[in-house]
């Protein structure tokens, strides 16, 4: 598995606030025919329906929306402060005026379940959607986190995903 190797969900070691909410992370959806990353800061791991799982957030403009409704598979990746330009990168580029891969330099890698994860990354969640749905205006029991993140009332699509498989970097 490229340098790679599996490990139980479980056996993450990074405090998960800091890894997706400081490091960031590349959500990617697709398979190497056509995938787009994109850099995220929010989102969440835990156990839910008995078994680890992934909560990842989409706009509906963003360019990996669509790879992610016609998928059964997704990724998450993980990387040392070292892939901090990469990582901003293809958070600010859309997939569909810019090749992140040319421009990052980073090399995708199919994974067991043909979803694409990187070479460089030194973890990477592979996850099997099992849900999605809207965020909802009626359902924020905030209202004003709806002003301060969602002024032109585009609200993010929620994906559960089951980890399948969790590689770590030899």
């Amino acid at each position: 598995m490229n340098g790679f190797r599996e490990i139980k969900p479980e056996a993450i070691a990074d405090n998960v606030i800091k890894l997706i909410g400081k490091d960031w992370m590349l959500i990617t959806a697709g398979t190497l025919a056509r995938f787009n990353p994109m850099t995220a800061s929010w989102g969440g791991m835990g156990n839910l329906w008995n078994g680890p799982v992934t909560f990842a957030f989409v706009r509906p403009q963003r360019y990996t929306y669509p790879l992610m409704e016609d998928g059964t598979y997704y990724t998450l990746s993980f990387f040392d402060e070292h892939y901090r330009e990469a990582l901003n990168f293809c958070g600010t580029r859309s997939g569909r005026d810019v090749d992140k891969i040319a421009a990052t330099g980073l090399t995708p890698v199919e994974g067991v379940t043909g979803a694409v994860y990187f070479g460089e990354a030194r973890l990477v969640l592979e996850c099997r959607k099992v849900y999605a749905q809207d965020l909802q205006a009626e359902h924020f029991v905030t209202p004003e986190l709806i002003d301060r993140h969602y002024a032109a009332r585009d609200f993010h699509r929620m994906y559960i995903g089951e980890i399948v498989h969790c590689l770590i970097q030899d």
